[in-house]
């Protein structure tokens, strides 16, 4: 699927590509609501009205903001997402991927719109930083990787050259802005979260598993081209 003698920097996500999207979705849409109106000893129709408003800022900053959520809804969020971080995990094959990019290829990047204060409370538990070369947030930067201001800035940060970059992401959208960019080597995932069914990426190839994109040399060498 990748010829890899084309690639010099691999761009991953992580909620989602890396990492299992169940968390993420459990929290902001079950978990978060049910204490919130807990919390505020409100009516459980006030559920139904959060995730409205959770969903509304889908794609912006706010979205992705911890201390934002915290703000507005007067809750402490990185201490309701320790409720539940035991459901913080791996996507499938993700670290069989990650080893043997660590193995072979000379710079991964993490390009996430996860926010420093998500970072902090998942890297941890994952150990992703073991694997990457460099963390670049959209909290970093001031733009959400749906905005081609996240991209210029990402570059500026971490010079790569479009033409021979790999990114993985499971938003449709954020693809769309990656390709708009001109990154050329772009792949989806088809199913983010494992609890809910696969996703439909209509202008891209969804990946079902990372072992669809090693070669059969396992593992490979440093500098071979």
């Amino acid at each position: 699927m990748i010829d890899w003698r084309e690639i010099d920097t691999v761009l991953l996500d992580m909620d989602g590509t890396l990492l299992d999207l169940h968390f993420d979705s459990h929290f902001w849409l079950e978990h978060l609501p049910k204490r919130y109106v807990e919390l505020h000893q409100l009516d459980i129709a006030s559920q139904e009205t959060l995730r409205a408003r959770i969903i509304g800022e889908q794609g912006t900053l706010n979205w992705y903001s911890l201390a934002y959520w915290s703000r507005e809804l007067g809750v402490d969020i990185v201490a309701l997402k320790r409720e539940v971080q035991h459901l913080i995990g791996l996507r499938s094959d993700a670290l069989d991927f990650l080893t043997w990019l660590k193995q072979a290829h000379p710079r991964v990047v993490l390009a996430t719109n996860a926010d420093r204060a998500s970072l902090a409370l998942k890297l941890p538990l994952t150990g992703l930083e073991n694997y990457l070369d460099a963390i670049i947030s959209s909290e970093d930067v001031g733009a959400a990787k749906e905005e081609q201001a996240f991209w210029f800035a990402l570059q500026e940060r971490e010079p790569f050259d479009p033409a021979r970059t790999l990114f993985i992401d499971d938003n449709a959208n954020v693809l769309e802005s990656a390709h708009e960019f001109g990154i050329k080597h772009l792949l989806g995932i088809k199913q983010p979260d494992s609890q809910r069914p696969e996703k439909e990426l209509q202008a891209f190839i969804a990946l079902d598993r990372f072992a669809q994109l090693l070669p059969n040399n396992l593992p490979g060498q440093r500098g071979e081209r």
